[in-house]
């Protein structure tokens, strides 16, 4: 690569290897390239046979050639990239960081799908539980909070940092009197912890699960039955944690034992409590912020990783809720 500066202009050449498919760096029908001129109006960007020239204002040239570096070296990690990728590419450059130093940290491989961060502040979030026995991960929907929390129980549970993976979330809907519903125990709660189910069959195989269950090794339960309970050796996930009071949250908290790793996920616009009930989520920051070893995490909707309309849609409802409170 070099670049050629000028008072106000630069010029830069990049020299794709031959090694490296050019459509997988430019996109189907440069699909990857029209998303970087649409992100950097101000330069023109040039392709000939291997080579990219990138002629424009210089500071832009400037980090359009370092975006491209950062494709180059995604896909000599083996990964592909997608438009969404390389969205998301822009947008870490623009906030001061490097794709790759957040696209290439693997968390988990099963059945050819691997597991990572996709945004700067999921990246942060898994840093956190690396670093915390106890973490927040507070987020509208389609963040990958929970998602990426039993990715790191599962990592944890085969490092054999943990002995078992414990998953719980309040059975809100059913006000925690399961016993009212019809059906056995598993089906009166399956509905309720039916997304942790679903996170743990992406990431372990099937059919191991149901050993994995009836040996204790992994445990899916409301939140009610961890009442009583210490959880030593354990990778502990609150999912839903909008939807306890602030007794259960303490409830909760206080059932850490040693060895253990508690990861408490939720959205605080999406509380579903009968009225006047306190979300335990919503205070907890309060009462914790100055505990060591305590993290809180943010996530917001420029990290929601499923359709670009969800982001879209989170926002939208945001200004709506902002715009009647005031």
């Amino acid at each position: 690569m070099s670049t050629v500066p000028s008072e106000s202009h630069a010029e830069a050449r990049i020299t794709v290897p031959t090694s490296q498919p050019m459509v997988a760096l430019l996109g189907v029908n440069d699909a990857h390239i029209r998303l970087i001129e649409a992100a950097f109006p101000a330069v023109v960007i040039l392709v000939r046979g291997n080579e990219i020239q990138l002629t424009g204002a210089i500071d832009e040239v400037g980090i359009a050639e370092t975006l491209i570096a950062e494709m180059l070296a995604v896909l000599r990690t083996g990964q592909g990239l997608t438009q969404e990728s390389v969205d998301r590419s822009i947008a870490l450059l623009r906030s001061g960081t490097r794709p790759t130093e957040v696209l290439t940290a693997n968390i988990l491989s099963n059945r050819g799908r691997t597991i990572r961060a996709k945004t700067l502040n999921q990246k942060r979030y898994v840093d956190a539980i690396d670093n915390n026995t106890i973490v927040f991960g507070i987020g509208p929907a389609g963040t990958g909070k929970t998602y990426l929390a039993v990715a790191k129980g599962v990592q944890a549970l085969q490092a054999k940092k943990v002995s078992r993976i414990i998953l719980t979330r309040p059975a809100v809907e059913a006000g925690e009197r399961l016993g009212f519903l019809p059906g056995t125990l598993s089906e009166k709660i399956d509905p309720y912890l039916r997304p942790l189910s679903d996170a743990l069959h992406d990431m372990i195989d099937p059919e191991s699960i149901p050993r994995l269950m009836t040996s204790g090794t992994i445990e899916v339960a409301p939140l009610a039955y961890m009442r009583g309970r210490t959880l030593n050796d354990a990778f502990i996930i609150l999912d839903e944690a909008q939807n306890t009071s602030a007794e259960q949250m303490k409830m909760f908290l206080t059932r850490l034992g040693f060895g253990s790793t508690m990861v408490i996920t939720g959205d605080v616009t999406q509380v579903d409590l009968p009225g006047g009930t306190t979300s335990g989520l919503r205070i907890v920051g309060d009462i914790l912020e100055d505990i060591d070893d305590v993290a809180f995490c943010q996530l917001t909707s420029g990290d929601v990783v499923r359709h670009k309309l969800v982001g879209r849609i989170v926002e939208a409802y945001a200004r709506y809720d902002a715009q009647r409170d005031t």
